[in-house]
């Protein structure tokens, strides 16, 4: 690996005589030059180098602030003084502020010797802190473990139960821990759990897993199914490394037991829902804040043909059979779904996505889930379908009832068309309004290019191997004259339907190229238009960028959807093969999404592959979904691509990915896209 060294000098002379002197001693270094102070902090963040050395003589940075500088990092970067006078006067005054030693360029040996020593010291430091620190968990967690916690616990060593505490024995209903030893930990498991617990415990097993809690269903001794929160964690059986199955014991001190009887009062008894008053009210509530990424809708869930559910089951009975619909309602709800007992056998949820597509994926998936189960009311077993009617909430409405219209209108036609359905009420918009609003919004979009009122907020790219790479992806937003931010769904079709998107392409690729010549992230992302894919002169104009910014083009990663890829191949393809020449990065976002992946990456042969967020949705208990997603996966690495999956939002979603082999993912679990960066 690299060694990672920061230079702090105006010279880049100085920089190159520092490289190939340490190369020449032997170390594979990787020098960074900053040619002020003033971004020492966030490199010394971002790079995390091994070494920092200091032109003294330039007085880029006052000696009494080296200490200060070194306390920011653990364990301290070592500091060298490079100096034209080295004697014992210049020595103690940089020793006396915190610097390793002082040399000089003249003297190269002497200068290979101590950064050679200093670079040893480091590293044993940092792996003796490391060492401490592991030990130090491992006592903790080992104390924990003996101490008979009240967590339910079984140790697992390559997919077999090895041992289990009493209180998971009591939780899944054995007499003895010989009943569990050297069972498959999966048998404890409904099989709709199996792809996220397998995802899961392989990672884990691996250190690179950490304490996101997945929702499993136990298979309990006698049969039935009870749902579950499972913490995994890494420990150790004798002297083998083995995976903690924990589902934690609930805490039960006053003020938490007053918190879940005033909830307990605002939910409904059956479904485990809110009852109707208390989900207007908080839904009110949530639309009273802004939204500030992605699309909200509400959706009314129904089943189709309830008189002869009612019929078949009795009054009384029905209501076992709502409540079972609810549980796998909820089992499908993100953790920021709102969702309530609307009426005696209707559902209300105000659901957050990335995209319009996102919602039907998820709706389409409840749907399927629901038609699939077998429904038991004594010994007496039934199917049944529902059906959802979706309705958009948009982003500066306040008042659920125009949305909630939209959806019991939506709701009626997918019941009238039959059912087993999801149906988005469509707006149709009046030309001429569309046109009058156009007008708006094109003198808004003018005026805030001018007046620099666009921003660019970041959402991180986390890495599943272990390690971040420091790479973000990063969208667009305009503020309007009262400094108030315009979402991206608002003013973007504007921009399409009258030729601006260029001129907003061309905004935000000037500002990411500004922040990776000041920041030096691992990869941005910035998103091109149709518009922008079709224009030839994008090239010369980023020729003229990079001598303008002087940052290395390898951080910047422009992306292109399948849909524009797909048609307009041959622009993309040329575009791609010309930006891959200037040094840039390309890759398709939404992959999945159109007709032939496959024909696509082979022609564009990207440097990442952004598989569809749709196909998140409902992934963790969906096998075919799986096996698509898997498909994408194996079609991006043929031709040497990375992967990241698109808007992840739950933790068995990230740990079936990680089964699959997706090396990166972005999305509301890892990080809101809400950060302002750049102005």
């Amino acid at each position: 690996m690299p060694v990672p060294v920061l230079v702090l000098t105006r010279q880049q002379d100085h920089v190159e005589s520092i490289n190939s002197t340490l190369r020449r001693a032997g170390h594979a270094v990787h020098c960074t030059w900053l040619p002020d102070s003033t971004d020492l902090g966030d490199a010394l963040i971002q790079i995390n180098p091994e070494l920092l050395v200091v032109f003294a003589d330039e007085r880029l940075l006052p000696l009494e602030a080296i200490a200060e500088l070194r306390a920011r990092s653990q364990p301290p970067v070592p500091v060298i003084l490079v100096s034209h006078e080295v004697t014992e006067i210049t020595t103690t005054a940089g020793l006396r502020a915190g610097a390793q030693d002082i040399v000089s360029l003249a003297h190269p040996e002497r200068l290979q010797l101590v950064c050679s020593r200093e670079l040893r010291a480091f590293r044993l430091e940092r792996a003796l802190n490391q060492t401490v620190s592991s030990a130090r968990e491992y006592q903790r967690a080992l104390a924990a473990f003996m101490e008979g916690s009240a967590d339910a616990i079984a140790q697992v060593q390559e997919g077999i139960v090895v041992d289990a505490n009493p209180a998971w024995l009591e939780l899944f209903g054995y007499a003895d821990a010989d009943a569990v030893r050297g069972q498959p930990v999966m048998d404890f498991f409904d099989r709709e759990s199996h792809a996220a617990l397998k995802g899961g415990l392989s990672a884990c097993a691996t250190g690179k897993w950490a304490d996101h809690p997945l929702r499993v269903s136990a298979q309990l001794a006698d049969g039935s199914l009870l749902p579950l929160e499972m913490v995994l964690a890494q420990g150790e059986f004798g002297d083998e490394t083995v995976v903690n199955f924990c589902v934690p014991a609930r805490r039960r001190d006053h003020a938490d037991m007053e918190k879940r009887l005033t909830e307990a009062v605002r939910r409904d008894a059956t479904t485990g829902l809110l009852h109707r008053s208390y989900l207007i009210e908080d839904l009110r509530a949530r639309l009273s804040q802004p939204v500030r990424g992605g699309v909200r809708y509400l959706a009314l869930i129904r089943p189709d043909r309830m008189d002869n559910v009612v019929a078949q089951l009795g009054p009384l009975d029905a209501e076992e059979f709502i409540a079972q619909l609810a549980a796998i309602a909820r089992d499908e709800a993100a953790p920021d779904d709102l969702c309530g007992r609307f009426t005696g056998a209707s559902f209300l949820f105000l659901v957050a996505r990335g995209t319009v597509k996102d919602v039907e994926a998820w709706a389409e998936n409840l749907v399927a889930k629901i038609s699939a189960q077998i429904y038991r009311s004594g010994a007496r077993t039934l199917t049944a379908t529902v059906s959802i009617g979706l309705g958009i909430v948009p982003s500066k409405v306040e008042d659920p009832t125009g949305p909630l219209n939209d959806a019991r209108n939506a709701l009626r036609l997918a019941r009238e068309q039959g059912g087993n359905a999801v149906r988005l009420l469509d707006h149709v918009d009046n030309d001429a309004r569309l046109e009058s609003e156009d007008k708006v919004w094109v003198h808004q979009i003018k005026t805030a290019l001018m007046e620099n009122r666009f921003r660019l907020v970041q959402q991180p790219v986390a890495s599943l191997l272990g390690e971040d790479k420091g790479m973000f992806d990063v969208l667009v937003r305009m503020l309007d004259e009262a400094g108030k931010e315009v979402l991206p769904s608002e003013f973007i079709p504007a921009a399409e339907r009258n030729d601006l998107m260029k001129n907003i392409d061309r905004w935000v690729i000037g500002a990411a190229t500004s922040f990776c010549a000041a920041r030096k992230p691992g990869a941005i992302f910035v998103r091109l238009s149709r518009d922008t894919v079709e224009d030839p002169t994008l090239p010369q104009w980023l020729t003229a960028q990079l001598r303008g910014n002087r940052f290395e083009p390898g951080r910047l990663c422009f992306q292109v959807t399948q849909e524009v890829a797909d048609q307009y191949l041959l622009q993309t393809q040329s575009l791609r093969e010309q930006l891959g020449r200037q040094g840039f990065k390309f890759a398709i976002e939404h992959f999945g999404a159109g007709n032939d992946p496959r024909v696509l990456v082979e022609h564009v042969r990207p440097d990442f592959v952004k598989v569809e967020g749709s196909l998140m949705q409902g992934l963790a208990g969906n096998p075919a979904l799986q096996t698509k997603v898997k498909h994408l996966i194996l079609l991006a690495k043929a031709v040497g691509a990375q992967t990241i999956a698109e808007r992840v939002e739950d933790a068995n979603t990230m740990a079936v990915l990680w089964q699959l082999g997706i090396e990166f993912v972005q999305g509301y679990f890892i990080h809101k896209p809400e950060d302002v960066v750049l102005g």
